[in-house]
């Protein structure tokens, strides 16, 4: 049996935001290569995790080994005789991200991506981490296994399962529940001591079982133990899915408080993150990408099907919290109308299909800047309407998205999926005039046909006018210190008509003063044109704005059940949202 490969992971540093780590690799190899990932799989960009390592040194025995460093992340021993060799190294961690490390004296947390060196030719032995010094009073959170008769030891079984595993170290709230007969850990960091974790463990568990039940009918999910791991901060938000756990952060505003019964907006919110997390669990950790199969840490890793993996995973993500009982039908119509009103009104979903944003993630997606909403779209929105759409087709032909989905984990080897069989099985299942349209929804770079498919499903569109600046095509940040400041223009706008320019500060419309460019609505008529005073590199400039007919951004889409629907749109809206 190979002996495992050793992390000590020592927090003495805590004050100081660095981690000091100790691998230990029993039987090396005579010329041995060593790396760190330079990205993280579920966040599709390079993140160079090597830029925080230092003082790295190797040992064996009582005698230094020399190393090479080859590249920005990977380092090679001279050649070494026979016995255990140990490298030393220090990490600095104070990012407060669910991408990367984080450490200080109140709390810690670490992605492996982030600390633990590979070891070339022994990623398939197992991986120990043994953490050390934990200031006192604190706990860990983790999936990943304990080492039997070892206090803080742990143990992956390979270098993939070792880096799909987080940390969550600190004084943390912690409940339990059990959903498809296995247990489910969530834990809490930076609450208040208002926050109603019964409330947040009760709606987790209704989720999780309907998700279960979703994949699996009475079956059991594919682990044997699911850890939720909820930093929350005063502004953030995000989450990275793992093999049996997820990371997330949001903002502890959002928590719910007890005595509180309705469900604010940034709860439901919050909850629909953790459906999405969840439901990575099955879409994208094992069913995948063909081209995810084997990752290579060292490079980005493309695919074309982000799409899928993303954006149907988005569709299901509120979608689970409707069949799970936690909004109700108009909710949820609120939700996605809100989606299809943002993908409507980005011009970058001209400029780029959904396929090509999803090749494109990991220097577009995750760099977005002030001409993103111009240049691209999100797989994640625009891909969920992809799947709202698809999802109507099939229940017209008598079937639905989670018959496909199904049918895709189930007849997947591997996992492996590619587009050829997500069409293919379409096709199967409602004909190839579906499987054609699919495709061209995919590549395509047209608004999606979904007023008509909305319609079929007795639900009735309306319009309500939106923010003044917003159908100018403008987006914002707004307050009484930073004043008006341009974050992005929208091609085709009344703005970029006008020459208004990303990083302009907005002063006056028709010579009043703003604080808040919707006010000037007060004194401008409608439709009619303005004078708008700026600053721009430290000069004045006034610009001629006239407003254009530009439906897309002047118009905020609604939906509601139609009460005159048909009884087929019936039948087929209680068979999508269930009444």
């Amino acid at each position: 049996m190979t002996a495992a490969i050793r992390y000590r992971i020592d927090l003495s540093d805590a004050a100081q935001h660095r981690y000091r780590v100790t691998l230990t690799v029993p039987d090396p190899s005579r010329v041995q290569l060593f790396s760190l990932p330079v990205w993280i799989p579920g966040s599709y960009m390079v993140r160079e995790f090597g830029r925080h390592l230092s003082g790295l040194r190797a040992q064996q025995g009582k005698h230094e080994v020399q190393l090479t460093q080859l590249d920005k992340t990977t380092w090679r021993t001279d050649p070494i005789g026979r016995g255990a060799l140990t490298l030393s190294y220090e990490a600095y961690a104070f990012d407060n991200s669910v991408r990367t490390a984080f450490l200080d004296d109140s709390r810690g947390f670490f992605n492996p991506t982030s600390l633990c060196l590979r070891v070339h030719g022994h990623e398939a032995a197992s991986h120990e981490v043994h953490l050390a010094a934990l200031p006192k009073g604190w706990e860990v959170a983790t999936a990943m296994p304990a080492l039997e008769g070892v206090r803080l030891g742990y143990v992956s079984a390979g270098y993939d399962e070792l880096v799909d595993h987080p940390f969550e170290l600190g004084r943390f709230w912690r409940g339990e529940f059990e959903a498809g007969g296995v247990p489910h850990e969530f834990v809490v960091a930076g609450a208040w001591p208002s926050f109603d974790g019964d409330r947040l463990l009760a709606d987790t568990k209704r989720i999780c079982a309907a998700q279960i039940a979703f994949w699996h009918g009475r079956g059991k999910p594919p682990f044997g133990r699911y850890v939720f791991m909820l930093n929350t901060a005063e502004e953030g938000y995000g989450g990275l899915e793992h093999r049996a756990s997820t990371a997330l952060l949001a903002n502890r505003r959002d928590l719910p408080r007890r005595g509180q019964t309705a469900a604010s907006d940034g709860y439901v919110t919050l909850l629909g993150l953790i459906s999405h997390e969840y439901f990575h669990t099955w879409n994208v950790k094992r069913l995948k990408p063909a081209e995810f199969v084997e990752l290579d840490y060292s490079q980005e890793n493309y695919t074309r099907l982000l799409w899928f993996f993303e954006g149907f995973t988005s569709y299901y993500d509120d979608l689970m919290l409707r069949r799970a009982g936690l909004i109700d039908s108009a909710r949820y119509l609120k939700l996605i109308s809100r989606t299809i009103s943002g993908v409507r009104s980005t011009p970058g979903q001209k400029v780029q299909s959904v396929a090509e944003a999803s090749f494109d993630a990991w220097v577009k997606y995750y760099r977005s800047d002030e001409n993103t909403p111009n240049s691209t779209i999100s797989y994640y929105t625009k891909g969920s309407l992809v799947a709202l759409l698809l999802d109507l087709h099939l229940r017209r032909a008598g079937k639905s998205l989670d018959e496909l989905m199904r049918r895709l984990w189930k007849g997947c080897p591997n996992g492996a999926l590619t587009e050829d069989r997500v069409l293919a099985e379409v096709e199967a299942l409602a004909g190839a005039g579906l499987a054609e349209s699919l495709e061209s929804w995919v590549h395509g770079r047209d608004d999606l046909p979904l007023d008509a498919a909305l319609a079929a499903a007795g639900i009735k569109r309306g319009d309500e006018k939106t923010s003044w600046s917003a159908a100018l095509g403008l987006k914002l940040s707004e307050g009484p210190v930073t004043g008006v400041q341009v974050k992005s223009v929208l091609t085709g706008s009344a703005a970029a008509a006008a020459g208004v320019s990303p990083g302009d500060e907005l002063l006056a419309v028709d010579g009043w003063r703003v604080r808040r460019l919707d006010d000037a609505q007060q004194w401008v008529a409608e439709g009619a044109s303005f004078e708008l005073t700026l600053v721009r590199q430290q000069r004045l400039r006034t610009l001629a704005v006239q407003p254009l007919p530009a439906p897309t951004l002047e118009r905020q889409l609604t939906l509601a059940p139609d009460p005159q629907a048909s009884a087929a749109a019936l039948a087929l809206r209680r068979g999508w949202l269930g009444d």
